[in-house]
């Protein structure tokens, strides 16, 4: 696999600043703050329940959050200051800040009853206001991103795991999203899938594309991101360059970790 390119560019695109969420007692993030650079692909790892999957949930604004404040391009996201007061967004400013942000879930939710090219063509024509004809053709040009130009008129139900989740990452890229998130996108795949999807995801952090990736594949880690995030009881325990950080941890707990699940 070739070496990944340093990012493009040092602009930050996303911000979290002393993100807090909380389920009851229960603190899911403890006053959590990262920054994600323009054509940057940072790979969040770490145990179950450590964080990871609720942090991206927040910047897409499906978890709301109970203290700090995150930003795409500078815009805060899910509110807006009144004097000293912050005000929740009502759905339709949620919805059009959402859109800049794309995510990719672990489980595919696609539509069964529409072909493959339909799913795809679904946001850029009821959302974008995009023509059908230039919707269709844009799924196309996806389609054979990541591999399945053949699928166009295929239903969900018959395609392989794999396929449906790299169905799911082109329907995400139709959006024109500023920043892909993902959120363990081959954690519902079967061992010999996995590949499939991780090929199409590197092929995007080649291409330069900004991406958040909650994964708990290492190797790909070190191979695709250019920083790696360790997060462990909602908090970031160690963050860097990715290949040195995996190769030589600086905390006993991340090295422990390593030591684990590799």
């Amino acid at each position: 696999m070739s070496e990944l390119s340093p990012p493009g560019s040092k602009r930050k695109i996303l911000r979290a600043e002393n993100v807090t969420k909380r389920y009851g007692r229960y603190v899911a993030l403890n006053e959590v703050s990262l920054d994600v650079h323009e054509g940057e692909v940072v790979a969040i790892i770490g145990p179950s329940g450590s964080g990871k999957s609720t942090l991206i949930r927040c910047m897409h604004q499906l978890e709301s959050i109970e203290g700090g404040a995150i930003y795409l391009n500078d815009e805060l996201l899910g509110f807006r200051r009144q004097g000293n007061q912050l005000l929740a967004l009502n759905a339709k400013a949620v919805a059009r800040q959402r859109r800049e942000l794309g995510m990719v879930f672990q489980q595919f939710v696609l539509f069964p009853h529409m072909t493959v090219a339909e799913n795809i063509m679904e946001g850029p024509v009821h959302v974008l206001g995009d023509s059908a004809a230039d919707a269709r053709k844009l799924a196309e040009h996806l389609l054979d991103r990541v591999g399945l130009a053949q699928k166009m008129d295929a239903y969900p139900p018959q395609l392989s795991g794999g396929q449906q989740q790299r169905v799911a990452i082109a329907r995400a890229l139709a959006m024109r999203p500023k920043v892909l998130l993902f959120d363990e996108p081959t954690s519902a795949l079967d061992p010999e899938l996995v590949g499939e999807v991780l090929n199409v995801v590197t092929d995007l952090a080649k291409a330069g594309k900004t991406m958040v990736v909650v994964t708990h594949e290492i190797g790909f880690a070190r191979e695709a991101a250019h920083r790696v995030v360790f997060m462990e009881h909602g908090r970031i325990v160690e963050e860097g360059e990715a290949r040195s950080t995996l190769a030589n941890p600086r905390t006993e707990r991340l090295r422990t970790f390593l030591s684990r699940v590799m």
